[in-house]
């Protein structure tokens, strides 16, 4: 696996200690940033880790921001992203299993680092369960492809 990861300014903190965990797991990434304290635009690192995802260059994604609220909404702009703010582990679990997300966004305002490594940890090793939930998803795939 090979995931794509990156922050605003805002999840600076969350996103250096995910890295750690992501060189623990032995898990192969790419940083894209941000390394800076001033303020910089969301969407544009939510972008760049969402193509990456759907270009195939890496399986997933991780977005760090303030509340994550903004990475998600600029990442699920990008067809083929299915991208998942969350805060806590049943929500990781359960959006792999059922939803089978490709890019996952958090809050750094919002979690801890300790509560962050446990979210990802679990929604890393989650796989996607397929059956009816399969057929829901190919539901959202078929509206991206009818309506872009």
């Amino acid at each position: 696996m090979k995931v794509a990861i990156a922050s605003d300014h805002g999840g600076m903190n969350i996103r250096k200690e995910i890295i750690s965990l992501l060189e623990e797991m032995n898990i192969e990434y790419i940083d894209l940033g941000c390394e800076c304290n001033n303020s910089v635009d969301y969407p544009d690192y939510a972008i760049s880790v969402a193509e990456r995802v759907v270009s195939g260059e890496v399986d997933r994604g991780i977005l760090i921001c303030g509340t994550g609220i903004g990475m998600s909404i600029a990442a699920n702009k990008v067809k083929g992203i299915r991208c998942a703010l969350v805060h806590d582990t049943f929500s990781a679990k359960a959006t792999r299993e059922h939803n089978d997300t490709n890019i996952l966004a958090m809050g750094e305002r919002v979690i801890g680092p300790g509560l962050a490594r446990d979210i990802v940890n679990l929604w890393l090793k989650t796989p996607f369960e397929g059956g009816r939930h399969g057929s829901r998803v190919n539901k959202i795939t078929t509206y991206e492809s009818i309506h872009p």
